[in-house]
């Protein structure tokens, strides 16, 4: 089994098979390595260009699903090509990395790839997009729909709450849902009183069962 043969297996685990010959050849043709995290609640993935190390080193999340994946693999392959024809010269998420996340997307852009309602939304993402998919409640929440929870789980959208609710976030800390501001929700910390701002698609857990609420490591990818 060749190098491209081994990338091309490792991938099957985490993005659509249709989408699996472009990426390999893009990870030869842009020499990144490609490496699995732990959850990072800020992020879903990371680029750093070489310096000080021999590669571009792009990092995913390691339990997006795999449409969330590919999506957030190109995002952070676009800022790739962007340093490569720019260096650090340009904002990070500026004109030039926006044309770069756009045509780096067509390759994509079919249902053989994506179910039709990623499509879509990702269609209506690529007119304007943002710094992170996150940033888009429409493709957020197309993308959360094929999330696999583990059997029993009581997540459930922070939106989803009635205004006062009671939840659980991080394990065991407990806040109250409190006024929309836009996108996000004020939030109120049992413990402290702090305020904090969530966003309407963040997954929390219900602190106490509600009447007709419905719930919706660090791994070398060897690439």
């Amino acid at each position: 089994m060749n190098q491209d043969e081994r990338n091309a297996a490792i991938l099957a685990k985490y993005i659509p098979d249709k989408a699996i010959p472009v990426i390999v050849k893009w990870i030869k043709e842009f020499d990144f390595k490609l490496k699995l995290t732990k959850v990072r609640n800020s992020k879903l993935g990371d680029y750093r260009p070489p310096i000080d190390r021999p590669n571009h080193q792009i990092t995913i999340n390691h339990n997006l699903n795999p449409y969330a994946f590919l999506v957030t693999l190109v995002h952070e392959i676009a800022h790739l090509t962007c340093y490569n024809k720019f260096k650090n010269n340009v904002s990070p998420h500026g004109s030039e990395w926006k044309r770069e996340y756009c045509h780096l997307m067509t390759f994509f852009m079919n249902d053989d790839i994506f179910p039709n309602d990623v499509l879509f939304a990702l269609a209506t993402h690529l007119r304007t997009p943002g710094a992170s998919s996150c940033s888009d409640a429409d493709l957020l929440r197309a993308l959360k729909r094929y999330d696999v929870n583990n059997a029993g789980s009581q997540l459930v959208f922070l939106e989803k709450l009635p205004f006062r609710t009671r939840f659980l976030f991080n394990g065991d800390r407990v806040f109250e849902k409190g006024l929309r501001l836009r996108t996000r929700y004020r939030c109120t910390e049992i413990s402290s009183g702090a305020v904090y701002l969530f966003h309407a698609l963040a997954e929390v857990e219900l602190f106490e069962p509600i009447s007709g609420v419905q719930s919706s490591f660090h791994i070398d990818g060897g690439l």
